[in-house]
């Protein structure tokens, strides 16, 4: 192994299509603004897609798959997405039900009820309306137990009826998906030749307040996209390209020969840096992601 990726041939990105910025969840390490980019590096003739870290889906709601499975392992999470695609009036209840709640008394308080409610029973009718109204749209979950701890935030919350506009939005862009609770591992055995695989995975220095972070190991994935590789499947994975986490730099070891080209996408401020520095402007804390490529 090595950790240098400076060998790998750099290419200019292509004129990517035109970008769907329209979010139907909030997520760290949310690809949305920028998806339309990594998508124009995708292959264009594959099988079926799939997303096996799929967090709140923007890169897959930019592609428009014809066939695709996306997956996480955190299951509020999937309970989302599985009803965006069997009921999404269901969704809708889901949200106007809470967001009513909200507007009629103390929002605090009812935010921190739902919160309370969901930490005791995990479930995605309630994850939903966190993920919109939690502080800075940052649903970070503590690492001795898992418990969603984000305080309610500020802004102005999304009517009803916005809402349920954006659930048909999405529900077009994803009708050729599927959704399933599994590991990523599980999920990209199911890839075989001429299928494409986009992972996003967390970032080991700086989103270990993510669910299922804290066990994550880079080099397990590694291997695993090998194993996809060698049976013809085409991988793309989104890595931190600023090689930084607060001041320390990160030299992330990539294995030699895994990856044939890389290309970095400016992603724009981090979400998770604005939530630390309690919204301050930060010029110069720009995160610029590597695409790896196996293709």
């Amino acid at each position: 192994m090595t950790s240098e990726t400076t060998d790998l041939p750099r290419v200019s990105d292509p004129s990517p299509p035109p970008p769907f910025k329209t979010q139907l969840l909030k997520w760290v390490g949310n690809k949305q603004r920028f998806a339309h980019e990594i998508v124009a590096h995708l292959p264009k003739d594959y099988g079926t897609y799939f997303e096996p870290f799929l967090g709140a889906g923007g890169v897959m709601a930019n592609l428009r798959p014809h066939r695709a499975v996306g997956s996480d392992i955190y299951a509020p999470l999937i309970d989302i997405w599985q009803a965006l695609h069997d009921d999404p009036d269901r969704l809708n209840r889901w949200y106007q039900t809470r967001y009513q709640s909200f507007m009629a008394g103390n929002r605090v308080a009812t935010y921190e009820a739902i919160k309370a409610r969901y930490n005791l029973a995990p479930n995605g009718a309630d994850f939903l309306f966190l993920c919109r109204a939690c502080y800075g749209g940052v649903v970070r979950f503590r690492r001795k137990d898992g418990y969603m701890s984000t305080p309610c935030g500020s802004h102005p919350m999304m009517k009803p009826h916005k809402f349920a506009e954006r659930v048909e939005m999405w529900r077009d862009r994803l009708s050729g998906a599927r959704f399933a609770c599994l590991d990523y591992r599980a999920a990209m055995a199911q890839a075989r030749a001429g299928d494409v695989i986009y992972c996003d995975p967390p970032y080991a220095h700086s989103q270990t307040i993510l669910y299922g972070a804290q066990a994550f190991r880079l080099e397990e994935l590694f291997a695993t996209i090998a194993a996809c590789k060698a049976r013809g499947v085409r991988v793309a994975m989104s890595i931190d390209g600023t090689k930084k986490s607060g001041d320390i730099y990160c030299d992330i070891p990539i294995p030699q020969g895994l990856f044939d080209r890389e290309i970095l996408v400016n992603m724009g401020q981090s979400m998770l840096k604005r939530f630390q520095m309690g919204g301050q402007r930060m010029e110069t804390e720009v995160v610029r992601d590597r695409l790896l490529l196996t293709y």
